[in-house]
């Protein structure tokens, strides 16, 4: 019996520990700013230290729920103006990110794409895009991106 005490005594140790250092591991999932999206089954952000993962944002009118007019450009431009909220929300502007990744329904709209995004991201960050079929609301861009708080 002493030996079953002390084992489980050990476990429970471990166990304790092992929560906790999951409770500090500084990542934080931060529930939306928008009341609709706090059910989604995913966090807008997540922050890991002094960097912040954005979750993809397309061109939806989040306080209509609704897609703009369809187009690349305007999708393009709401897809940032949402980013743009996001990061405001945790005090931070668009020259925080360091990192986007874009995904194009077709890489037809690369040259308008870049049109659009070149007036918003003047620092440059690194990029990936790529195309791919079936985005989310049948939208023509998606576009997530990492920020660092300086």
């Amino acid at each position: 019996m002493k030996n079953y005490l002390q084992l489980f005594t050990i476990l429970s140790l471990v166990c304790c520990s092992a929560v906790s250092s999951q409770e500090d591991s500084g990542i934080t999932f931060h529930e939306s700013h928008e009341e609709k999206k706090r059910s989604a089954p995913f966090s807008d952000v997540v922050e890991a230290g002094n960097l912040f993962f954005l979750a993809g944002q397309i061109g939806m009118d989040h306080t209509t729920r609704t897609m703009v007019a369809p187009g690349i450009k305007t999708e393009t431009e709401q897809a940032i103006k949402n980013i743009q909220a996001v990061l405001e929300h945790h005090g931070l502007s668009l020259n925080n990110v360091v990192k986007c990744t874009v995904i194009l329904s077709t890489m037809d709209d690369f040259s308008a794409f870049n049109e659009v995004y070149s007036k918003y991201f003047t620092k440059k960050p690194a990029r990936t895009t790529f195309a791919a079929s079936g985005l989310a609301r049948n939208a023509k861009v998606e576009i997530d991106v990492i920020a660092v708080k300086n």
